[in-house]
């Protein structure tokens, strides 16, 4: 096996073996938000900017058929 694919099969047992820690995953979420709002990310200058460009990817992501 490669290890690349050691590492993904080693990445998903131990997924499978940790429970969610919500508080936890609350850290961190806050955490990256935190970092954003020092980086100047947040808070958004103009909410609806680019917001043509997301409608129209997810358009087009929504068009395109299952596999069948």
């Amino acid at each position: 096996m490669l290890k690349g694919q050691e590492f993904a099969a080693f990445e998903r047992d131990l997924i499978r073996r940790e429970k969610p820690d919500l508080k936890r995953n609350l850290k961190i979420v806050e955490a990256l938000f935190q970092e954003a709002v020092e980086l100047g990310v947040f808070p958004l200058k103009d909410p609806l900017e680019g917001l043509e460009v997301d409608i129209r990817i997810a358009k087009v992501i929504n068009s395109v058929q299952s596999t069948p």
